[in-house]
């Protein structure tokens, strides 16, 4: 059987091999979908999970369309976090250096010096990104050209179409000529970013692709606890098990900055990611994980929306999201790209029933273990229901 590369999708040889340096020789299936539809300039919603290449998706047939012999802004990317526009950032200057393209990208963010961005806009780049707030200012103040804007990408499309960030993204898109290109992408969809979306492109094509429902490569544990004694077992579980890179997930940013602290506490390098910490210090917080400075990073579903953290082996949940999808979302940042990824939730007695709930939903087995000795043993598998 054949399957399908880059070069049947008409990428041009620079770009394929761009992605072969990064080892990337397959389009993943969002990848496939969308490369033909957004390469001719329609409007598009990607829809796919996390973890499925949505951004290469997106950009790739961006990249195509651009002229870069033409010294203006011809792509705007909009992203909820600081820390995905980042990612994207370096994503796409990757991708024009690995290629030998001329494809400048300047990144668009507050908590940085507006003066410096409005210096590396005068050298008028092709591709901007950044967050909804900075880039509607530097428009606003006539910093930021849109006249030769042909697309604009709405990242997180779910996030930043709710009311908190809405009436800012409607003024970039604005902003862009008429016969711009809208392409949203979202790993989740929500009923009011959908009646938003059908008025802003009535002619949008669907585009929903996704790996497998869940990671065969991922193994999932839970352990029934008391709730004041989550802590210490993560404690004892991080000791056990020691991973290079573990995610752990909590609801609330005080238990987070508790958590954090425990940690450090007993030697073990962690830092929180939530969204009301202070920009730098989430900026130290992730180039410590990928520098391997720092193995545990805490955080929140809202602040590690969109982040691609290579290497996590372990993603514990010490408070257990009541949503499958959300479960789903979470575990599947460890087990990437056929590597082998655990998950282990901490749960309460009256919290069983949520992983019944796992079960059933997303048809996967999870065991009960218990710590004995420093080691996690097998208990026996709650009965699905």
């Amino acid at each position: 059987m054949h399957t399908m590369s880059f070069t049947d999708l008409n990428m041009p040889p620079e770009l394929v091999a761009a992605l072969a340096r990064q080892q990337i020789t397959e389009p993943t299936p969002i990848q496939s979908a969308a490369l033909p539809v957004l390469a001719e300039g329609k409007d598009a919603y990607l829809h796919a999970e996390t973890g499925t290449g949505k951004t290469l998706a997106y950009l790739l047939p961006l990249f195509c369309r651009a002229d870069v012999g033409l010294a203006a802004t011809q792509i705007v990317i909009v992203a909820p976090t600081h820390e995905l526009a980042i990612q994207i950032h370096r994503q796409s200057c990757d991708l024009a250096q690995n290629a030998g393209m001329a494809l400048r990208s300047v990144l668009l963010i507050g908590g940085t010096a507006t003066d410096r961005q409005i210096e590396k806009l005068k050298k008028k780049p092709h591709l901007v990104v950044g967050s909804p707030g900075r880039i509607g200012e530097l428009i606003t103040r006539g910093k930021l050209k849109t006249r030769d804007v042909r697309s604009v990408v709405i990242d997180e499309a779910d996030l930043l179409l709710n009311e908190e960030h809405l009436q800012a993204v409607l003024a970039i898109i604005r902003a862009a000529p008429p016969g711009r290109q809208l392409v949203f992408a979202s790993a989740t969809r929500e009923r009011q970013s959908t009646a938003e979306i059908s008025t802003l492109a009535p002619d949008l094509i669907m585009l929903k692709a996704g790996a497998a429902p869940v990671s065969e490569n991922i193994e999932h544990l839970y352990l029934e606890c008391e709730e004041r004694d989550k802590p210490e077992l993560l404690r004892k579980i991080l000791r056990c098990l020691e991973p290079e890179r573990a995610l752990v997930f909590v609801h609330r940013n005080d238990v987070a900055d508790k958590v954090a602290a425990r940690l450090a506490h007993h030697h073990i390098p962690a830092a929180d990611l939530h969204a009301a910490n202070d920009k730098l210090l989430r900026k130290q917080a992730m180039d410590g994980l990928r520098s391997g400075q720092i193995r545990v990073l805490i955080a929140s579903d809202v602040a590690a929306r969109g982040l691609d953290i290579k290497g996590v082996a372990l993603v514990v949940n010490l408070d257990v999201p009541t949503m499958s999808k959300a479960y789903l979302h979470r575990t599947g940042r460890t087990g990437r790209a056929g590597t082998k990824g655990l998950a282990v939730s901490l749960v309460t007695e009256s919290e069983l029933r949520v992983i019944r709930r796992y079960q059933r939903e997303l048809g996967i087995a999870m065991q009960c273990v218990r710590m004995r000795e420093g080691r996690l043993v097998p208990v026996g598998d709650v009965e699905s229901s």
